[in-house]
């Protein structure tokens, strides 16, 4: 998953994406590509040079991931470690064995966060989040599934890191910029 320009220097395919103006994050899969726009870019505008770029980027016969990146070296949020009490080694689990396959199924991810005080903290990522049914998802199938199994869950819930903000902040920031010069223009 990459949510700016600078983190792609493991993918070219995600570089190329970030050069398209209105690009907000990409998140490649196994077998799909998902990416995310800035709120103030109209898909009709997007869709098509992304699909031009993902289309030459394929005919190229460049590998997506660099392989001088080894994912196995990476920490994955749902590694089992010692020091894992038998509720988190069960959580970590569930949502790498049944609940990452669904929500990549359908172009996002999500991503352990941690456990404490009986609540779940998870991060919807790619499609997953700006999509309007996230929240019904994290309620009706993921927070379900989780209390199923560990009745020590009492909830799950997002977390929001600095750098979403930010990010968040600096659009809104754009956005209001846009309206700006689109109210002085307006006769």
């Amino acid at each position: 998953f990459f949510e700016s320009a600078m983190e792609t220097r493991r993918s070219a395919l995600a570089t190329r994406l970030f050069r398209l103006d209105g690009v907000a994050a990409v998140l490649l899969g196994r077998d799909f590509v998902t990416v995310s726009k800035q709120e103030s870019t109209p898909w009709t505008a997007l869709k098509p040079e992304i699909f031009a770029t993902v289309m030459d980027f394929f005919a190229s016969g460049h590998p997506v991931i660099d392989s001088a990146f080894d994912p196995s070296k990476q920490a994955s949020d749902t590694a089992i470690h010692e020091s894992d009490s038998e509720v988190v080694a069960t959580i970590k689990e569930l949502i790498e064995a049944r609940i990452r396959p669904v929500v990549q199924d359908d172009g996002g991810d999500i991503l352990y966060k941690g456990f404490e005080d009986g609540i779940v903290r998870v991060k919807l990522v790619g499609a997953c989040s700006t999509c309007p049914s996230s929240t019904a998802t994290l309620k009706g199938g993921v927070e379900n599934l989780i209390m199923h199994y560990v009745p020590e869950v009492v909830a799950v819930e997002t977390v929001e890191e600095e750098s979403d903000r930010v990010s968040k902040a600096e659009l809104d920031a754009v956005d209001e910029r846009v309206r700006g010069l689109e109210t002085e223009r307006m006769p």
